[in-house]
């Protein structure tokens, strides 16, 4: 099944995911989020960006890569995800979001990290990420914690961005995927 995904200005991107117990079958969502994050050309796919308020994303990160890259791709879920630590040198890249189509900032991110995590099976594994598979992880865990990359924005950028987000929210927008919209 796939999934419309919900715009900017519904309230469950705002809030805090709440935790999945432990050994709930997910396969089915799993497997739904993947087709939903493929089928609208995205990297990453949280769980509330499909009104499923749970601490559940799924990654592709190969998309993010060059045939030149040492970088491997990552293909995951990650469920009741907890960053452990975040460090390395901070690096800007421009980032987008499936739930506010048609606007990019650069973002400043760390360019390792440490995360917690149960995978498919619910066997709970801790891995370190670097590069741009970090920053998906990233970007996706602020999903869960309600936060949207815009929120890093400041000033004269935030400014600049709030009619089209206003505009997003009303469903002013063509997207190639189904959006659910807050306000129309």
């Amino acid at each position: 099944m796939i999934y419309p995904i919900v715009a900017y200005g519904n309230p469950i991107l705002k809030k805090e995911a709440e935790e999945i117990r432990e050994g709930d079958d997910l396969s089915t969502i799993i497997k739904d989020m993947y087709a939903t994050m493929d089928h609208a050309s995205g990297v990453g796919l949280a769980a509330p960006q499909i009104n499923q308020g749970i601490r559940l994303f799924v990654i592709d990160s190969s998309l993010m890569l060059d045939e030149e890259d040492a970088e491997v791709g990552v293909r995951r879920a990650f469920i009741n995800p907890i960053i452990l630590d975040e460090y390395g040198d901070h690096f800007g890249f421009e980032e987008g979001c499936l739930s506010i189509p048609e606007i990019r900032a650069e973002i400043i991110r760390p360019e390792k990290l440490t995360i917690e995590y149960f995978d498919e099976n619910w066997t709970l594994r801790e891995e370190e990420f670097t590069g741009m598979t970090a920053r998906v992880i990233q970007h996706e865990y602020d999903h869960l914690e309600g936060i949207l990359f815009i929120d890093y924005l400041k000033g004269l950028k935030k400014r600049m961005v709030q009619s089209k987000l206003i505009d997003i929210s009303k469903g002013r927008i063509s997207t190639d995927y189904r959006m659910l919209y807050p306000l129309r």
